[in-house]
């Protein structure tokens, strides 16, 4: 696990690029790269108490976003290039969503929903927790 690039975002969020790529056999690699964002579980995303709480409850005061790309299978003089369309791929498509000034907001109310639906997943009391 190599961290290859740090980018300061617009909307005060810092991303991390991992290169997680590794041998598969003498000639063949599995190409992997780690998205990683750190995020800070804010009251002022949530429109009351309650969900801020549960949500940093079970997450903590900050949580990450982490996203994966990968090939299996790549011939192994052809890694760097692999990775790199990649990175160039997700920065093309999903950069721009991960910059937006809402995202930190949309992604802690995401992880609400998700204990929402998953409460038993993450500890909670199941149906009283959406009360």
């Amino acid at each position: 696990m190599r961290l290859v690039e740090k980018i300061p975002l617009p909307n005060e969020l810092e991303l991390e690029l991992w290169n997680l790529s590794r041998a598969i056999a003498a000639d063949t690699t599995k190409v992997e790269a780690l998205i990683r964002i750190k995020m800070e579980i804010r009251p002022s995303y949530f429109d009351s108490t309650e969900p801020y709480e549960t949500t940093r409850r079970v997450f903590g005061r900050e949580t990450f976003f982490e996203y994966r790309l990968e090939r299996t299978f790549v011939a192994s003089a052809d890694k760097d290039r692999v990775f790199q369309d990649l990175w160039e791929t997700f920065k093309k498509d999903t950069l721009p969503y991960l910059s937006k000034p809402d995202f930190p907001r949309r992604f802690a109310l995401a992880k609400y929903r998700e204990i929402l639906k998953n409460p038993y997943k993450y500890g909670e009391d199941g149906p009283d927790v959406a009360s």
